[in-house]
């Protein structure tokens, strides 16, 4: 399986516009970071987990031309209103895209993007909806176990890929959810800031979910311009723990 990291930053990105900070104003390739999502493949089987306003900037990046599913984690603008590119890879693909959320969530893109719905036609999104729930499903030769948590008093979901899993916008998992994730080899998780926050994890909680999961590898992620250039903090992470940056690929 390799995991190709999209965009590793907030809903502003980094740098944020109008910003001077030392983040904003960094020349270090690693700090500058578009909205989160990443991209898995098996070889069979591609996979995208959220779909932002960054998402053809990220696979003309990185050279991505195939989809066959996506997976949504939650209805916030940073992880889905990129979905009208889609149609770029209905072009190139002659296939309909699956969508995979769950019902309110489904339900909330169904109305934003109603014309890919209501009207269907070779100039609008080819997509088709799936509405989930907790239980793994199959797509191709990858198992996916949605993962609850809680983004402030929204639930949203994370999401476990064979060995790995993918967690962002969180600010609670409970025990019962955290049992999901034992085995993993790379665990994704967000981290926002240094500073507590509602809706977020901080570094120090997303470390303490680390030690808690047990990952073989780690990577923190939904990264904002508040935590300072990368420099300045990834090298007092614990070995076994890294930031993403955008373009990172990780092979298991």
């Amino acid at each position: 399986m390799k995991i190709i990291a999209l965009g590793s930053g907030t809903s502003q990105g980094i740098p944020v516009i109008g910003c001077h900070c030392p983040s904003c104003i960094s020349e270090d390739k690693d700090d500058i970071r578009l909205r989160s999502s990443i991209y898995v493949s098996t070889g069979n089987t591609s996979i995208l987990i959220d779909i932002g306003p960054d998402f053809r900037a990220q696979f003309l990046a990185n050279k991505i031309n195939k989809v066959d599913s996506v997976l949504i984690t939650h209805e916030h603008n940073d992880h889905i209103i990129g979905l009208d590119d889609i149609r770029a890879i209905n072009f190139t693909q002659n296939v309909t895209i699956p969508i995979h959320a769950e019902p309110r969530v489904a339900t909330d893109l169904e109305s934003r993007f109603k014309y890919a719905f209501l009207n269907p036609r070779p100039t609008v999104p080819r997509i088709t909806m799936h509405r989930i729930d907790n239980s793994p499903f199959v797509l191709g030769d990858i198992t996916v176990t949605p993962i609850r948590v809680m983004h402030d008093k929204l639930p949203i979901l994370g999401y476990r890929l064979n060995d790995m899993a993918y967690i962002t916008d969180a600010s609670y998992i409970n025990e019962q959810e955290l049992a999901k994730l034992t085995g993993l080899k790379v665990l994704i998780i967000n981290a926002l800031r240094k500073t507590t926050h509602p809706g977020h994890f901080n570094l120090e909680e997303a470390l303490e979910h680390v030690s808690l999961i047990n990952a073989e590898k780690n990577y923190l992620t939904h990264i904002s311009h508040s935590m300072g250039p990368s420099r300045t903090w990834s090298h007092q992470l614990p070995s076994n723990v890294a930031p993403l940056s955008d373009g990172m690929v990780i092979d298991l």
